[in-house]
């Protein structure tokens, strides 16, 4: 009996939990961008040296990859540009959710490439996915965000 008061208690709390406003996720999607584009540059600057640290590397490959599968989930409905908040994001994320969704994933694959060649620590082959990486970026960029 009381276990079963427990679990309805736990199911009521979870169905009646707001969600977040929507200026807190846009505000978390945007810093998780942020660090994902610090994390570009600063394997890109070790990519650039005569003497690429490993470690350095590897570090920002993984801060990509953690960080683009959190943003998955940062774009639920009516936080886009209708929910009065301030957002790059263009409202063919909520319009064409299936491409935005397989636009999310190819990032999530790619990103997870990326810190498998990392982990490898041929440069050739970092070069290479990192740019594979971006340029699944970019692609996400031309059809889901705002440009300033």
């Amino acid at each position: 009996m009381m276990r079963n008061t427990i679990r309805a208690a736990l199911v009521l709390a979870t169905l009646t939990a707001a969600a977040p406003p929507p200026q807190q996720v846009v505000a978390a999607r945007h810093a998780g961008f942020k660090k994902m584009g610090a994390a570009m540059k600063a394997l890109g600057d070790q990519l650039k040296s005569d003497a690429p640290a490993k470690p350095a590397m590897v570090a920002a490959a993984q801060t990509i990859a953690t960080t683009a599968r959190q943003q998955a989930a940062l774009f639920p409905a009516g936080t886009g540009p209708g929910a009065g908040v301030k957002t790059e994001a263009l409202p063919a994320i909520w319009t064409n959710r299936a491409a935005f969704d397989a636009q999310m994933k190819a990032l999530i694959a790619e990103s997870g490439k990326l810190v498998a060649v990392t982990n490898g620590g041929d440069v050739t082959a970092i070069r290479a996915q990192m740019k594979a990486t971006g340029a699944t970026c970019a692609a996400c960029h031309r059809q889901f965000r705002a440009e300033d």
